[in-house]
């Protein structure tokens, strides 16, 4: 096991936007809401509950949680984490930045690791960690959550302060979300944010963007 101290410093190591594993061009759907108008600087708060509540924050907690701990098939929560993806971009998303993660690790350890969804890459990676598994989840939550905020920075007319205001007041439901995330059963993953996948599917045929998803 990785003593907490060391442990610690590999997750924000990990979950730091300088590890190559490509989370800036990635947006979730967000940048076609922000073009449609459906989310604004005003808006973009209860955009970021929902993701948390009932979408992917809330399925990537879960297969993350999985993920973590012993014994886990992680092939088959890779087929479960890739199943569960509304669109082709979210798919390709969720497996470029896990493959990525999972390369990046083993040039790290020197054990090969096979090509996996991103919470199921992160979970396998974090398993050898003696942290409990709420705050890995609370981390990667935040980190996730960052990563959106980051999208509407570069896109809204939403000042970078504003931004930091916006991930600060997410803290109580992050670790909330965390906190039931690691007691969660393969039952509770689901989602029901019908527009963010709307939202997914139509950024598919955007004819100029930022983002790959």
């Amino acid at each position: 096991m990785i003593p907490p101290e060391t442990a610690r410093l590999q997750l924000s190591q990990m979950l730091s936007p300088a590890f190559p594993v490509g989370g800036f061009a990635w947006s979730q759907g967000l940048e076609y809401a922000m073009d449609a108008g459906w989310v604004t600087r005003a808006t973009l708060p209860r955009w970021l509950e929902d993701w948390l509540d009932h979408g992917q924050g809330w399925c990537d907690a879960v297969l993350l949680s999985l993920a973590l701990r012993p014994g886990a098939d992680h092939a088959a929560l890779d087929d479960l984490a890739r199943a569960a993806c509304m669109t082709r971009q979210r798919l390709t998303e969720t497996v470029e930045q896990g493959t990525a993660l999972a390369a990046n690790m083993a040039a790290l350890t020197g054990c090969p690791q096979a090509p996996a969804a991103l919470p199921v890459a992160m979970g396998r990676a974090c398993a050898a960690m003696s942290l409990p598994p709420a705050e890995i989840i609370a981390a990667f939550l935040q980190a996730q959550a960052a990563a959106l905020i980051s999208a509407a920075v570069r896109f809204l007319p939403l000042g970078p302060v504003q931004g930091q205001q916006m991930l600060a007041a997410l803290r109580p439901r992050i670790l909330d979300h965390a906190a039931r995330a690691a007691m969660a059963t393969p039952d509770d993953l689901a989602s029901a944010t019908w527009g963010a996948d709307i939202a997914a599917m139509a950024h598919e045929t955007m004819t100029t963007r930022i983002f790959r998803s």
